[in-house]
């Protein structure tokens, strides 16, 4: 009897676990293609370069379709227990964003540049980003929908997950339904998908880059010796013990190292801090700043520089 009840805990607390299995945070997109074919781009100048962006805001307010279907993988996600971030509120956060970067440039005379697209990773901080789509086929009376729905890793850029099966040909039916119709088709396999990817990451830490950079004005380098617990090792060396200690399963590449600089690539760190909280990249790398900053290093000022969620710059001598 004893053993059939610790059985039945055993399950019990299983099925829990699993119940709270944390789940990516998502963000639905139209995908550049789309926004191209239906005339939702934005013209741009990056120092002096013609740029061409996705106008996600004026997509939203100008095509019904759109906002309809987003809604309906919205709902179909949440029902299945995914966290979500909504376009909206992501395009509300960048113009704040916008807003504070303007008082930024006004005072040390340059802007910061980054694409709509990095900058929406930025604020909306989702951990895969679905970029959605559809063409319209006519044969006679008939028209079918294609629906494009491919998820991106927003830490790596990297493709995880597509479907974009050919859609049912329809005389009668109206675009909300083959719409609905086409998300429903592939919603199952693309979700177990996109959980098969978290878990990994959630067991093997979510990948990022971190390069180590010096400023000229610095008198030291990389290669500066330093004494840490009795031993005496060189800055290089150090960092490198550090990112051992700090990342999941001491997982990382050092791919470039000289007295001047260093290249981290494929580092895995956690998704969350000991708090629950999700981090980033720069999140990752602020107690390294700290490290490097105190004693016996005393180094006068460590710059964190994030280059989108999955990329920090870490530059020794100034702030």
């Amino acid at each position: 009897m004893k053993k059939f009840a610790f059985i039945c805990f055993c399950l019990i607390c299983t099925i829990v676990t699993y119940g709270q299995a944390k789940k990516p945070t998502l963000m639905i997109i139209p995908n550049d293609n789309w926004c191209h074919v239906n005339g939702f781009e934005i013209e741009g100048d990056n120092q002096g370069l013609k740029t061409v962006s996705p106008d996600y805001e004026r997509a939203l307010r100008e095509n019904a379709d759109l906002g309809n279907v987003i809604t309906k993988i919205n709902g179909l996600m949440a029902d299945r227990g995914f966290p979500l971030k909504t376009l909206e509120e992501g395009l509300k956060g960048v113009k704040q964003q916008a807003a504070e970067e303007m008082l930024l440039s006004s005072k040390s005379g340059a802007g910061v540049s980054e694409s709509p697209f990095d900058k929406l990773l930025s604020v909306a901080k989702a951990d895969i980003i679905l970029k959605l789509g559809w063409t319209v086929t006519k044969s006679g009376f008939n028209k079918s929908i294609q629906i494009n729905l491919e998820a991106i890793d927003a830490y790596t850029g990297k493709s995880i997950a597509s479907q974009n099966p050919p859609g049912n040909p329809s005389a009668t039916a109206d675009m909300p339904s083959m719409l609905s119709e086409a998300v429903l088709s592939i919603i199952d396999n693309f979700n177990a998908r996109l959980q098969s990817h978290f878990d990994d990451l959630f067991t093997n830490g979510r990948e990022v880059v971190i390069k180590i950079k010096k400023f000229d004005s610095w008198d030291g380098d990389l290669e500066k010796e330093y004494e840490v617990d009795g031993e005496k090792k060189e800055l290089s060396a150090i960092i490198e013990d550090w990112m051992s200690k700090n990342t999941v399963k001491g997982r990382f590449e050092n791919s470039d190292a000289t007295e001047n600089k260093m290249s981290f690539e494929q580092v895995r760190i956690p998704l969350y801090n000991a708090s629950g909280r999700a981090i980033d990249c720069k999140d990752f790398c602020k107690p390294l700043q700290k490290y490097l900053e105190g004693a016996p290093f005393n180094i006068p000022g460590v710059k964190l520089v994030k280059k989108g969620l999955g990329q920090t710059w870490v530059i020794l001598g100034e702030k």
